[in-house]
């Protein structure tokens, strides 16, 4: 029996790296999305336009898994429209799971958030730990959680990854990532800014999250729960060196560093142990692996400031496009 597989926000920058690796495994793919950034989709996907709180029952009905990938995805997002943010972050894929019960889905995967922690004090946390975000985008993702995870049952399954801030190469780009962030900055400007050298932030590439969510989707369905997802756990000065070093090896590109004290209530780090024991999830890459995929992909997105490469700014031009209907996308 092949699965068939509901993605909903797929054509984001996560799910252009992860549909075409479930396509490659056989699966039955439909995606739903908006297509905010575009379409940078395999060219057989198929697609569902249409807006996830448009969808009812009997669209959900004859899958065997959802996944939620969509909403709205970082912290100035949130910040700046707080209200779009708790709707489509704790609503939506509240009311997803909710259909996706009703119509006899076995299981549903959630995108939450390692920023649900908020602030850790450079203690390592596990999926038991409480959790403390005072941001409008942890709290939403928290919300999110909390209300997917209240409908799991034996014959509900539900699994909900706590990912790392996202970073590396994907066909739908993103340059408003920490990652990232510094590889551009390195790369056009000679100079990398750190805010703040000693906080703390898990990241995971768009490869190992990829392959988490692969692992979630192969996992027994007898499995529910929330999992860590990270590739390492990194402090922002020490990424900082790292990515200049991988710039400077692999580009031959001098970079400086500009180090500030700016405080930032969001500190974290996380342990992975729980995802490596039940869903047998290993990383495979760390900071310079990451750089190593941009570099080997920079012919693909020449424009740093192309809008369609920050969340913010695509959000902001929808905003001024329409100012009264606001719709759920990818992230």
């Amino acid at each position: 029996m092949r699965l068939r597989l509901l993605i909903a926000g797929g054509a984001g920058y996560i799910g252009s790296v992860l549909i075409p690796k479930l396509l490659d495994r056989g699966y039955e793919i439909d995606v739903v999305d908006l297509f905010w950034f575009g379409n940078h989709l395999p060219a057989d996907t198929r697609i569902i336009h249409k807006d996830i709180f448009d969808l009812t029952v009997g669209d959900v009905a004859g899958y065997h898994q959802v996944i939620f990938l969509a909403g709205l995805s970082n912290d100035p997002m949130a910040e700046y429209a707080p209200n779009k943010n708790f709707v489509y972050n704790a609503a939506a894929p509240a009311f997803l799971a909710y259909i996706a019960k009703k119509a006899g889905v076995k299981r549903y995967v959630y995108a939450s958030s390692c920023s649900v922690y908020g602030y850790t004090d450079n203690e390592l946390f596990d999926e038991a730990r409480p959790v403390s975000s005072s941001y409008p985008y942890g709290i939403s993702k928290l919300q999110g959680e909390q209300a997917v995870m209240y409908l799991a049952d034996d014959d509900f399954s539900v699994i909900a990854l706590r990912k790392g801030t996202a970073s590396g190469y994907s066909p739908r780009m993103r340059f408003d990532l920490i990652l990232n962030t510094m590889f551009k900055c390195a790369v056009r400007d000679n100079r990398i800014t750190v805010n703040n050298p000693s906080i703390w932030r898990p990241i995971v590439s768009t490869e190992d999250a990829a392959n988490a969510y692969i692992r979630a989707i192969e996992a027994s369905e007898r499995i529910s729960g929330v999992f860590n997802i990270a590739s390492g756990n990194y402090t922002i000065g020490e990424a900082a060196d790292l990515v200049r070093a991988a710039v400077e090896e692999m580009l031959g590109i001098r970079v400086n560093l500009e180090i500030k004290h700016v405080r930032d209530l969001r500190n974290y780090k996380v342990s992975i142990q729980k995802a490596e024991n039940v869903l047998s999830f290993h990383p495979n890459n760390n900071v310079k692996s990451i750089i190593e995929s941009l570099v080997q992909n920079m012919d693909k997105f020449e424009d740093w400031d192309n809008p369609l490469y920050y969340n913010i700014l695509t959000l902001k031009a929808l905003e001024a496009r329409n100012s009264t209907a606001y719709v759920v996308g990818a992230s």
